[in-house]
């Protein structure tokens, strides 16, 4: 998938080309690289200019504290010792604020940073699955990690060089779910 032709697809061409993708070569990602693709995400729309996100990046060795994490949470036998073997994994952990407004505009925020994320990634072919298992509003599993209260998981992205690309899914076309009032 690291064709060098990606870099001159459209927006366009490369959101409905991204595939959720769960299966990578061992190539590994390197933090430099999730850095400058974090870099682009970061021009995600968000209000006032808040910025209400932080990031935790397991890469290397670093997996394992995901899986010990999980693991105090779990028990040692859980289903997820893949994670150790996935190139790297990011939680995007959003600052909660007590309004709702706020709340709601921040969570938005920081979904579109994962779809900034997400794209600029499969740009550069490196392809990512958006997770949200139960475990990240665990307890155990936050306080291993320093996931404070007052902060939310928004999701974990498991990201690598693709092993295979799935065929695209149909989507259904926005006329179908539109209503237009134009006078």
């Amino acid at each position: 998938m690291k064709d060098s032709h990606l870099h001159t697809e459209t927006v366009q061409e490369v959101i409905r080309g991204r595939r959720t993708v769960k299966k990578f070569t061992d190539q590994p990602l390197t933090v430099e690289k999730i850095t400058e693709l974090l870099d682009t995400a970061v021009w995600a729309p968000n209000h006032k200019l808040r910025e209400p996100w932080r990031f935790i990046v397991f890469s290397g060795e670093g997996r394992s504290k995901l899986y010990d994490a999980i693991s105090a949470e779990l028990g040692e036998d859980h289903k997820f010792a893949g994670v150790k073997e996935i190139p790297a994994e990011i939680l995007f952990v959003m600052k909660e604020d007590p309004r709702q407004v706020i709340w709601d505009e921040d969570y938005a925020a920081v979904s579109a940073l994962i779809q900034n994320f997400m794209l600029a990634a499969w740009s550069e072919g490196v392809g990512t699955f958006w997770v949200t298992k139960p475990f990240l509003y665990a307890p155990k599993f936050r306080e291993y990690l320093g996931i404070k209260p007052g902060e939310r998981v928004v999701g974990m992205i498991y990201a690598g060089y693709p092993d295979v690309v799935p065929k695209p899914q149909q989507r259904t076309p926005a006329s179908e779910k539109m209503t237009v009032f134009d006078s």
